[in-house]
């Protein structure tokens, strides 16, 4: 009887994928461009949950050495129709490492858990390796290190000593396998210990993928190219291919042929167009790709509402950083990327976390080779006659990954303000004019903030106005649909740095002007409220206001000091002075008016 078709979530093991009726997207002819590539060693840089174990699991079932014939895994597939492919079937040794679990708190632990893997690789090949014409210091060599007592150099030239061990049993040259290679290091740049974790992995993959004879393929996958000067110096047959790169590109990730199948054979009820808004979205190499995992996902549960699975998988310290750390990048960056629109940026493919540390727009390539963000209209420029320089327009791809930036402001402003009936209480307190209620919501935030956003223990803390920054970008995503927010936009005669905007006339607008004090002899809060009041009547933001028939209009002075805050209102001109600026072009001035509720 013919099994139901139905999908497996939750393994990489591509042989697991390929028991009766469960449903496959074909990829296998990545196995065939890899077999021709013309680089010995390929690194494939992509998202997490993008294929990438499953990939390499199968290259490994098509490669590798085997007592199993595992030509049942491929006959039906794209692969298979390929003479040439298939005289590889099978034939070389395989060397496979995963480094995913490798996340340790200090370098001791680090070099401690590699050589546990390390032993558990050679351990696989015992038998093999018992049988084969080796001397007694190679004999020797081996024991250290399943018996995991190597020195840190005989570790860091493991891979290199396997595979001359496995060349030699078989007569054929080895194929070196390793997922998540860059796991180790993100950590390290994490826990303080990167120059010491680079240096031994630098050994580690140098002496297994550089120049050695015994090496038929190499392939490595992870989330990020780290920096070759930092890992791959001197690495000359290492090829590239990441998420901006035309090759491979549909390799990882669904295509919208693909996820129009997966609907057809299951019979999915799922409308493609809800599919699109929430999974797709994706640019690789000018190809638009589905997040696999959350497609899958969604397939495998018609009944229940489209959500974000992928976004769950991990944290969200990225955009924390990026946020909070880095104020958002620079003024309406972050607030441009949650309206739907783009922000043009230097692309950099080779980073690491400690860069964040010193270079904050680093963490604009960060988010898109982590997933967060997708880079259109992709140009590179040549600097100076021989520095290449990537640019392109970042946004945010789906609805799936907006959730996330909405999310992480909800759950900040609910730690600032106390959860959601108080918010909702600042909201109308700004929007009703109570501008006391306001400034003490304000002050709670500036107060309490500084905990929430120290995300990693050593990095300053968050200055006030970011944090007042990051409340109003939080205000992007909780006003609802009848007010809409814009940062720094012209309006009357200047640029003003908050308007909340009705949508439909008769609803209340609020225009906020934002000072900080400054550092001059007989500065106070109050001269810098005074002067934010002032600025809002001459350059007559609220101008925009009366266009879209606001009412009331609220114009709103806020100063900080520190963590203080001062909050005060600015008389709305009268029609009078509105006639007079129209027709000389002069406001007439008022006296700015203090604390007030409305």
């Amino acid at each position: 009887m013919r099994e139901t078709p139905h999908l497996s979530l939750g393994t990489s093991d591509f042989a697991a994928l390929r028991k009766p009726g469960v449903l496959l997207v074909d990829k296998t002819d990545l196995i065939a461009r890899v077999l021709s590539d013309p680089y010995q060693t390929l690194l494939f840089p992509r998202p997490r949950r993008f294929g990438k174990s499953t990939n390499l699991s199968m290259i490994g079932y098509f490669l590798g050495k085997s007592e199993k014939d595992h030509s049942a895994l491929f006959t039906d597939l794209a692969i298979w129709q390929s003479a040439k492919a298939r005289t590889h079937f099978q034939r070389y040794p395989l060397i496979y490492l995963t480094f995913k679990d490798v996340k340790c708190a200090s370098f001791s632990a680090c070099r401690s858990k590699i050589a546990e893997l390390l032993a558990a690789l050679y351990d696989q090949h015992a038998f093999v390796l018992a049988g084969a014409s080796l001397t007694q210091r190679q004999r020797r060599l081996i024991q250290e290190i399943i018996s995991e007592k190597a020195s840190e150099g005989r570790l860091s030239e493991a891979l290199r000593y396997l595979s001359l061990f496995l060349a030699q049993a078989y007569g054929e040259q080895a194929v070196i396998l390793i997922d998540e290679y860059d796991t180790p290091l993100h950590e390290a740049s994490v826990r303080g210990y990167y120059k010491e974790a680079a240096s031994f992995f630098r050994g580690l993959l140098t002496s297994g993928l550089k120049d050695n004879e015994h090496l038929f393929k190499g392939v490595l996958t992870g989330i990020l190219r780290i920096a070759k000067e930092s890992l791959f110096s001197g690495l000359n047959n290492l090829g590239v291919y990441s998420l901006l790169k035309q090759d491979y590109a549909t390799d990882f990730g669904f295509t919208e042929a693909e996820v129009q199948g997966l609907r057809q054979r299951l019979g999915s009820p799922l409308r493609m167009e809800d599919l699109r808004r929430w999974y797709n979205g994706y640019d690789f190499g000018g190809q638009v790709i589905y997040n696999p995992w959350s497609l899958l996902n969604a397939l495998a549960h018609p009944k229940e509402p489209l959500q974000t699975y992928w976004v769950n998988t991990a944290s969200d310290e990225l955009i924390r950083e990026l946020l909070f750390h880095c104020g958002g990048g620079e003024q309406g960056e972050m607030e441009a990327l949650l309206r739907g629109e783009g922000v043009h940026k230097v692309i950099r493919e080779d980073t690491v976390l400690r860069d964040i540390q010193t270079e904050p727009e680093a963490l604009w390539s960060f988010l898109l080779f982590t997933g967060y963000l997708k880079a259109e209209d992709v140009q590179i420029r040549i600097e100076g006659g021989t520095r290449s320089v990537t640019t392109g327009t970042l946004k945010v791809p789906n609805l799936e990954v907006s959730t996330v930036f909405a999310n992480l402001f909800d759950r900040w402003l609910e730690h600032g303000v106390g959860g959601e009936r108080r918010r909702q209480q600042m909201i109308q307190a700004l929007l009703g004019g109570d501008l006391p209620r306001f400034q003490e919501h304000l002050q709670r935030i500036l107060v309490e903030s500084s905990s929430f956003h120290d995300v990693g223990g050593k990095r300053k803390k968050m200055p006030p106005e970011h944090v007042y920054q990051v409340f109003i970008l939080g205000l992007l995503v909780s006003m609802g649909p009848r007010h809409r927010v814009n940062t720094n936009r012209e309006g009357g005669h200047g640029r003003y740095d908050v308007m909340i905007l009705p949508t439909e006339p008769g609803q209340p607008g609020v225009v906020l002007e934002l000072k900080v004090k400054s550092k001059a002899k007989g500065s106070t809060l109050e001269r810098a409220l005074a002067a934010a009041k002032k600025q809002l009547l001459e350059k007559d933001y609220a101008a925009e206001l009366r266009a879209h028939g606001a009412a009331p209009i609220q114009q709103v002075a806020v100063a900080f000091d520190g963590k203080r805050v001062l909050v005060g209102g600015a008389d709305e001109p009268a029609p009078s002075t509105q006639r007079t600026r129209s027709a000389a072009g002069t406001p007439k001035k008022q006296k700015p008016q203090a604390l007030r509720g409305r």
